[in-house]
């Protein structure tokens, strides 16, 4: 089965889908490009402090419209953890992780600056998932253009696996995080290919090159 394990088209979760019509249509885009699962992954950061339960309720209305409008794609309810103090403790403490495909859990670093993680070592909290029982998936590692190769092959050694985004290589984050891609790419880093998929930007990116799972 055709997963897509990281996407952001819940409604009005995050800084992806707005409303629930937008929800649907991109879950068509999904169906179109050879989906079969996809796993709802909005963020949990700084900015937007979801909970299980708000990530299951959209879930669930997002698969009662997907079945009234006959569109036979399945919904896994997940969450995309980031590792900085504001909200990765929190998650721990209470037991909000929502794993996918039994024990995988979707974990970021920030995007753009480093600093954020304060004194998280994501080497250590990858290894304290596994011994969990969890396996972490990294997303998008390509977009962390402050990071060392070496710090890549720790978390790599960590036993984390990588996740590729959908357009990455072909330039829809810039020239940079594209040279970082075929980087990783060629090193053979990466586990999964998935799209990150948050609006219809993203959907007309990937049909402009053929995307396809």
């Amino acid at each position: 089965m055709r997963v897509d394990c990281h996407c952001h088209i819940l409604p009005s979760l995050d800084d992806g889908a707005a409303s629930l019509e937008e929800s649907v249509f991109l879950a068509r885009k999904q169906m179109s490009w050879g989906f079969e699962r996809i796993v709802c992954t909005p963020h949990r950061n700084r900015l937007y402090h979801n909970t299980p339960e708000t990530v299951m309720e959209a879930c669930e209305r997002l698969r009662e419209e997907l079945a009234r409008q006959d569109i036979p794609l399945e919904t896994v309810p997940s969450m995309e953890y980031r590792l900085v103090p504001e909200t990765w403790p929190e998650t721990l403490e209470k037991g909000w992780l929502l794993p996918w495909e039994g024990n995988h859990i979707l974990v970021e670093l920030p995007i753009s600056n480093g600093r954020q993680v304060g004194d998280i070592v994501p080497e250590d909290e990858i290894r304290k998932l596994i011994a969990a029982g969890y396996q972490p998936v990294l997303a998008h590692p390509e977009r962390y253009l402050y990071l060392g190769m070496e710090r890549y092959e720790a978390m790599k050694a960590a036993g984390a696996l990588f996740q590729r985004n959908a357009g990455s290589l072909e330039g829809l984050y810039g020239p940079a995080v594209s040279e970082r891609a075929h980087a990783l790419e060629a090193l053979g880093l990466y586990d999964l290919l998935s799209t990150d998929l948050h609006n219809s930007r993203y959907a007309a990116f990937f049909d402009s090159f053929g995307f396809r799972a």
